[in-house]
């Protein structure tokens, strides 16, 4: 492994609610030795990437992240894109919705909102990485990957967060064919015990898939109604989120997206 990716491993232990961490600590997360988390970080702090907190050993992001995160979003203003149509998706659906995007390989929470109608509903904050196999979204982005792209994910450990985690390799490539047929994925406590979510994937310009826009709620809450009306303002906000992001759906995916959001039944 290069000393890039080390570094790149180091960062990507850090997450909202483990913003600041000690050096043994950071060495144990990553998987390798203290003298070279140390060498790493103290190349990293030169730069500008992490710094240490006052009056204490450990690490947090530094500054230099604010540079390389407005240019890219002033390039690409996904976030900025994806913030009043979320805004309306929550509002319409009541619960909770985000927009995720595959990035190196992982499924990333992008932005999220919240609707005011409940006081109790679905919480993002600690949901930076969304599972292939556990989730709504990452279901939705593991049913149209590319089918060597797939397999390599059916392939690795499958880890089970609850009791209703799908882990069985076999199982879980006949939920992705019943998802392709649907154009939309649901997920019933695969992620957080009662909590269930649906989700439709999201394309790039060449029609590849490249992320997932989903509204979570609290399970006893999504009745078949709910659910239907759900999936409804999903397949009908998904095209928009798609151009938004300049990207292309399938034309047998906004097929499907459109027959249900008028109501008609999918296979």
């Amino acid at each position: 492994m290069s000393t890039v990716s080390k570094a790149l491993d180091l960062l990507d232990v850090f997450t909202r609610t483990r913003a600041d961490i000690g050096l043994s600590d950071l060495a144990r997360l990553a998987g390798v030795n203290k003298a070279t988390c140390y060498r790493l970080m103290s190349d990293l702090a030169a730069h500008g990437f992490v710094e240490q907190t006052d009056g204490a050993r450990s690490y947090r992001l530094g500054p230099a992240f604010l540079k390389y995160a407005a240019l890219r979003e002033a390039a690409v203003p996904m976030k900025e894109a994806a913030l009043p149509l979320l805004t309306a998706l929550a509002r319409e659906s009541g619960e909770t919705v985000h927009v995720s995007a595959l990035v190196a390989g992982d499924l990333r929470t992008i932005a999220f909102a919240y609707s005011p109608a409940h006081a109790m509903k679905v919480m993002m904050e600690d949901a930076d990485h969304l599972p292939f196999h556990a989730t709504s979204s990452g279901l939705a982005v593991l049913a149209h990957m590319a089918p060597n792209a797939r397999s390599a994910v059916l392939g690795s450990p499958l880890a089970r967060r609850t009791a209703d985690t799908l882990t069985d390799p076999a199982r879980l490539k006949e939920r992705l064919a019943l998802i392709r047929a649907q154009g939309v994925a649901e997920s019933a406590g695969g992620y957080e015990p009662e909590v269930s979510s649906l989700a439709v994937p999201l394309f790039d310009a060449l029609g590849r898939v490249s992320g997932a826009l989903a509204v979570a709620a609290p399970a006893a809450r999504l009745d078949d109604g709910h659910r239907a009306r759900i999936r409804a303002g999903l397949c009908a906000a998904a095209p928009d989120m798609v151009r938004l992001w300049g990207g292309s759906a399938p034309q047998d995916i906004t097929t499907l997206w459109a027959a249900t959001a008028q109501g008609k039944d999918t296979p």
